[in-house]
């Protein structure tokens, strides 16, 4: 049995990751300010005895006797980043340095959750783990981009410094229960007007692509590079099919049955066109590739969201 901090334990992908994590027999430690995650993640998880929940923001340093470290504790979606984009940069650099400071005092291993978001608006296509990115560091976005960018470098740092036992994954989009109805992201926003006969919001023509990786499928590459020797990384984790927001948008409909229209409004400032993952080095590494595929991951999505939205 693994002792186990997961920082932003009560978020969408943090929650999925701690029930993983008990399945497997470790020990939990969930550690969350709840800004963006909610007790209602993890309540299913605690009558498990080997499950604590602790309530604490990251940006703060805080002393814990631990064998493994996953740090996913930051806003992810653009609505929550940019609501307090000094927080956001806190939250990725201050966050980043307090825990690879306990992850070294307690000889852990620990790994950080960065993002395809470091790729900025990429003009290499897919995007391969050598590619610099094009970032805008002025932008509206650069609070999360850059704050992540910086967290990488700091994890670089402390691992050629002081020999930290590091694992850092660029984790690109991902989708499935839990999520929040009003995060902002594109597959919960579709779910969510779908559901409410609202119209469906998109961003320019709909002709940008992103690649939609299921949950689980996410959570089972986040173990699997943990628990490996090899490397380092980074590696990207994420699905390699790419699908335009236009063809996302018809497929909720479809699936939920909704009369809902399509609206078009303009593009925001430093939308990526296109996002895909190369997963080549993963998938030689672990033998890991997304088993879900969109339209089944899409219904387990749906059907969460018609439940906590009745």
């Amino acid at each position: 049995m693994e002792r186990i901090l997961v920082t932003g334990g009560a978020g969408f992908l943090g929650s999925h990751l701690c029930k993983r994590l008990l399945e497997g027999g470790d020990e939990v430690i969930c550690l969350d300010n709840f800004f963006t995650g909610t007790k209602d993640n993890v309540l299913p998880l605690m009558k498990n005895p080997y499950f604590e929940v602790i309530r604490h923001d990251v940006t703060v340093p805080i002393d814990l006797e631990v064998d493994q470290v996953y740090n996913l504790a930051c806003p992810a979606s653009p609505v929550h980043y940019q609501k307090d984009p000094v927080q956001t940069i806190r939250t990725c650099v201050h966050g980043a340095i307090n825990m690879l400071a306990l992850a070294q005092r307690a000889k852990a291993r620990i790994l950080s959750s960065s993002t395809s978001e470091v790729y900025g608006d990429p003009t290499v296509h897919p995007q391969t783990e050598d590619y610099w990115g094009n970032v805008n560091p002025l932008g509206i976005r650069s609070c999360y981009d850059e704050g992540k960018r910086c967290a990488e470098s700091l994890f670089f740092s402390y691992h050629r410094e002081y020999a930290t036992d590091i694992r850092v994954v660029r984790i690109f989009n991902t989708y499935g229960p839990n999520m929040h109805p009003n995060d902002g992201r594109v597959v919960s926003n579709f779910i969510v007007q779908a559901i409410r006969g609202e119209s469906i919001t998109i961003f320019g023509e709909g002709q940008q692509t992103r690649s939609f990786c299921y949950v689980d499928d996410l959570v089972r590459g986040l173990t699997g590079f943990m628990n490996q020797d090899q490397t380092t990384g980074p590696v990207n984790l994420g699905n390699p099919v790419e699908t335009t927001i236009l063809e996302l948008a018809e497929t909720v409909i479809r699936l939920t049955g909704s009369r809902s229209k399509l609206i078009f409004q303009p593009l925001p400032a430093d939308d990526p066109k296109q996002r895909c993952p190369d997963i080549s080095k993963v998938k030689a590494l672990l033998d890991w590739q997304p088993l879900v595929p969109l339209e089944d991951g899409l219904k387990e999505t749906i059907a969460y969201f018609q439940k906590r939205l009745q």
